[in-house]
């Protein structure tokens, strides 16, 4: 699986290349700016991009803001953040897209390879891997009068753990109940939204997550 790294600061993105290799990927690019970002992209076409928010020159969004660029060029390249903040405005506008693998770590919450490289895994297959916290200041940004405003809190709860890339199996499992009757939340889920039905797990959870954070 080939992967272009963008993170400025030394020490980790070395790291990261370190840790990424053996466990079997190819680093293709490590950029340290944003141009550099911006470069490795359009030339490799990886796999999965793996970006910092914050680059060089601005230090600001301009890691994120890239890698929306280049999902425009490229619909459907998966991108997973990894940062020590939530840019709730790019945030929304990454999951909204609805057209890929899409993941927002925090750093500080990434507690172990294993999980990370699951993570990757997840979002390169197009599916998503999104940390509980920025999940819940994206929804807690929903709309008055939203349609999230109809699920009972259950719901949400279910919601929430399938944002993350959770299967059926793991949330039964979280909240101690049974798989059928997660299916029934999930059912209920999606006729509350609105959203019709789709053979494609993670492309509903996209639709899912797309819809909430539209405030339409």
């Amino acid at each position: 699986m080939r992967v272009v790294l963008a993170e400025d600061l030394y020490l980790l993105r070395e790291g990261l290349v370190q840790l990424l290799t053996a466990h079997g990927f190819t680093v293709v690019a490590a950029a340290e700016t944003g141009p550099e970002l911006a470069a490795a992209l359009a030339e490799h076409q990886p796999d999965v991009a793996i970006v910092d928010v914050r680059l060089p020159p601005t230090n600001t969004d301009e890691g994120l803001r890239i890698a929306l660029e280049a999902r425009r060029r490229t619909p459907g390249l998966p991108v997973l953040v990894l940062s020590q903040h939530v840019e709730q405005l790019y945030a929304r506008e990454l999951l909204e897209d609805g057209s890929g693998g899409v993941g927002y770590l925090l750093k500080d919450r990434v507690l172990n390879a294993a999980q990370f490289v699951d993570a990757i895994r997840r979002v390169a297959a197009g599916g998503t891997a999104m940390d509980p916290d920025v999940i819940a200041k994206l929804l807690t940004r929903a709309l008055p009068d939203s349609p999230v405003d109809q699920l009972t809190p259950r719901e949400k709860e279910v919601l929430g753990l399938m944002a993350e890339g959770r299967s059926n199996a793991a949330i039964a499992q979280r909240l101690f109940m049974s798989e059928g009757a997660v299916g029934k939340h999930t059912a209920a889920i999606f006729g509350k939204l609105g959203l019709g039905p789709s053979d494609d797990d993670n492309r509903r959870v996209l639709a899912v997550l797309a819809y909430l954070n539209s405030g339409r």
